[in-house]
Formats: structure tokens, C-alpha cells, sequence
């Protein structure tokens, strides 16, 4: 079983940044493909980024050159870097495992990122 933790979320206005970070435990972490997602209220969830075990990133375009995707296997942590954010930003932000061999997918309580002035 695998816990993840988000930190780091709160009011922010527009053009600010932001660093979330997601824990891991209970897994070997570094197996793990990770991902942050967003949900806006009255809208899906949706992708935001999102880093395999050998550090590859993939970004949609909405956020892509203002987000930044990273991980620290020595510290079981993943972070998502939010520069230049937008009201459109405005959601609760989950951080996922994803374990590709076992197709196995763990989610975060997630953490609320308001963007407004």
C-alpha cells in the first residue's frame, strides 16, 4: 500500500508561484512513474504533469513552460514548481503513483490552490 501526502497548497494571486510536494511511503518510490493532477470545481480532473521512474517529463499545454515536475528518490518527495499562475489555476491538486508493472494507482487527499487577487 502506498500513502502520499500533498503540502503545500494555499491563496496565491495571480502571476505568483507556488511549490507543492507530495510524500511517499509504504513503497519503493523510485519504481513509481509520478503525477500531479487538478480539479476545478464543476470540472474534471485533469493531467497537470507528470515524471516516470528515469525522470522523464510530460506537460499539457496549459501549463507547459510555467510548471515544473520534479522528484527526490532520497527523500521518497515529488514537487510541482507553479510559476506565473493564473485564476485558471484555481483547483484542489493531487499527486498520483503509478506503478506500470502492476498497473497499481494511488492518489493523494490533495491540496486546495486558490489563485486569486
Amino acid at each position: 500500500q502506498v500513502q502520499l501526502v500533498e503540502s503545500g497548497g494555499g491563496l496565491v494571486q495571480p502571476g505568483g508561484s507556488l511549490r507543492l510536494s507530495c510524500a511517499a511511503s509504504g513503497t519503493t518510490f523510485s519504481s513509481y512513474s509520478m503525477g500531479w493532477y487538478r480539479q476545478a470545481p464543476g470540472k474534471q480532473r485533469e493531467l497537470v504533469a507528470t515524471i516516470t521512474s528515469g525522470g522523464s517529463t510530460t506537460y499539457p499545454s496549459s501549463v507547459k513552460g510555467r510548471f515544473t515536475i520534479s522528484r527526490d528518490n532520497a527523500k521518497n518527495t515529488v514537487y510541482l514548481q507553479m510559476n506565473s499562475l493564473k485564476p485558471e489555476d484555481t483547483a484542489v491538486y493531487y499527486c498520483n503513483a503509478y506503478f506500470a508493472r502492476t498497473k497499481h494507482s494511488y492518489w493523494g487527499q490533495g491540496t486546495q490552490v486558490p489563485v486569486s487577487s
